[in-house]
């Protein structure tokens, strides 16, 4: 019985056309991840001068911003200077106003002061530093009289000038000087809040009236005495 054997080409392997192709398709590869690596270094350039761009102009901002505020403080500092020179000439001008009828506006009350003292009168503490100081002083030989002047006070004018008054006191006390001690209050300007708190700490109110000035005293009113 005859054998027949079939006989197959042999496998081809890597051929030229192959090799060919795929040194084309990885340079292209390699190109395009070229392309891809230029692209986002591109990218990478373009945010760090957005980013810079932004730094800069939140630097500029903020410089501009702080010399607004030093502009705002400096004003803010210049008003300020300029309304407490305003203030102190309103100051000034009421205790003109009010030392030259203040004598026989408190004599016609029942005291028996001979002068009104204008130049500001300094209580010193033991270090000779200032502990109190009164705008007027009125003195007899039997009480004195405290007077706070102000343009336009307020209610912690008020307090502060109760405490001046305590001090004066306490001073009065360690010189065995026993002189009953009372306290006043004027204003140009006399908010009503102001002047209620004043009677009711028991200080005089004392207020402008066209060229002179009007002691308030409303019914029931007491002095303190100190």
């Amino acid at each position: 019985m005859e054998t027949t054997t079939e006989i197959r080409e042999p496998e081809m392997g890597l051929t030229f056309e192959k090799v060919w192709a795929m040194m084309q398709e990885t340079d292209r590869r390699m190109k395009e991840t070229d392309r891809q690596m230029q692209e986002t270094d591109r990218r990478m350039k373009e945010t760090d001068r957005q980013m810079k761009e932004m730094s800069d102009r939140t630097e500029r901002m903020l410089q501009e911003a702080a010399q607004e505020i030093r502009e705002t403080a400096r004003r803010q500092k210049e008003t300020a200077r300029q309304i407490g020179a305003l203030g102190n000439r309103f100051g000034e001008l009421a205790e003109h106003l009010v030392a030259p009828g203040i004598v026989e506006k408190f004599n016609a009350l029942g005291f028996h002061f001979s002068a009104a003292s204008e130049m500001r009168q300094i209580i010193w503490d033991d270090d000779r530093q200032t502990a109190a100081e009164f705008d007027i002083m009125l003195d007899n030989g039997e009480a004195s009289m405290g007077v706070e002047v102000k343009a336009k006070p307020s209610v912690g004018d008020v307090e502060e000038h109760v405490k001046r008054l305590e001090i004066f006191r306490l001073h009065q006390d360690k010189k065995g000087d026993d002189r009953k001690i009372y306290g006043a209050l004027a204003g140009a300007i006399m908010p009503r809040s102001v002047k209620s708190a004043a009677l009711k700490a028991g200080l005089y109110v004392i207020t402008q009236t066209g060229d002179t000035v009007k002691i308030d005293v409303p019914e029931g009113f007491k002095p303190k005495v100190w």
